[in-house]
């Protein structure tokens, strides 16, 4: 299937895209675990919390076995004493990671892509094969289309072109075509692709077939 393809000067031509992608069926399910997994799974795990064998001190008994009216303990080292270890507490970085398999990133990548092209918040342009370096210029591009917070799939020609004048606009980000997620694409409301970024994508997403 065909759709427009703009220009940095505002040209506009027909290019060819993957229906199988672009205009696949949307499965909302699958988007919603695999982005509560995403985020999940991006959390630093930074509490950590000592068991008692990891507390240091004195391993004798605190008092005798019998005859003192308290209650029978081996050591200060207890989970029940101030000071003690504590039981079942976090272990660090040893924690359970959400799962999720290849075939359902692929498959949510495409849903949300295609929704995006859905509700008309998806671009694409032309590679750009000239040095952009200021960043007024790559704004009024943005402005033209009617873009104001986007994220962009680059190929590496056109982001060695253009990241200098982009990366200091807001709610503008650069990424390239093999490290986009589908919380990458939610998070921005339109997302544009440059035409050698869309066909990388395509081998991406389509090599299983």
């Amino acid at each position: 299937m065909k759709i427009d393809s703009i220009s940095i000067n505002g040209k506009v031509t027909a290019f060819e895209i993957s229906e199988k992608i672009f205009f696949s069926n949307i499965n909302n399910k699958l988007i919603g675990q695999v982005l509560y997994s995403q985020i999940a799974n991006s959390k630093p795990r930074l509490a950590k919390t000592k068991q008692r064998n990891q507390i240091i001190g004195s391993t004798a008994k605190i008092h005798a076995q019998k005859g003192t009216g308290n209650a029978r303990h081996a050591s200060r080292k207890a989970p029940v004493f101030v000071g003690g270890g504590v039981a079942h507490g976090p272990k660090g970085k040893v924690y359970k990671t959400r799962k999720i398999n290849k075939e359902e990133k692929k498959s949510s990548l495409i849903s949300v892509i295609s929704q995006k092209t859905k509700d008309k918040n998806l671009t694409i342009f032309e590679d750009i094969k000239d040095k952009i370096s200021k960043t007024k210029q790559f704004i009024k591009f943005l402005k033209t289309n009617g873009i104001n917070s986007a994220l962009i799939v680059v190929d590496l020609k056109t982001k060695k072109n253009i990241e200098l004048s982009a990366r200091n606009i807001p709610n503008i980000k650069l990424i390239d075509a093999s490290y986009l997620t589908t919380y990458d694409i939610l998070k921005y409301k339109q997302i544009m692709f440059t035409e050698s970024s869309t066909k990388e994508l395509e081998k991406r997403l389509l090599d299983h077939e």
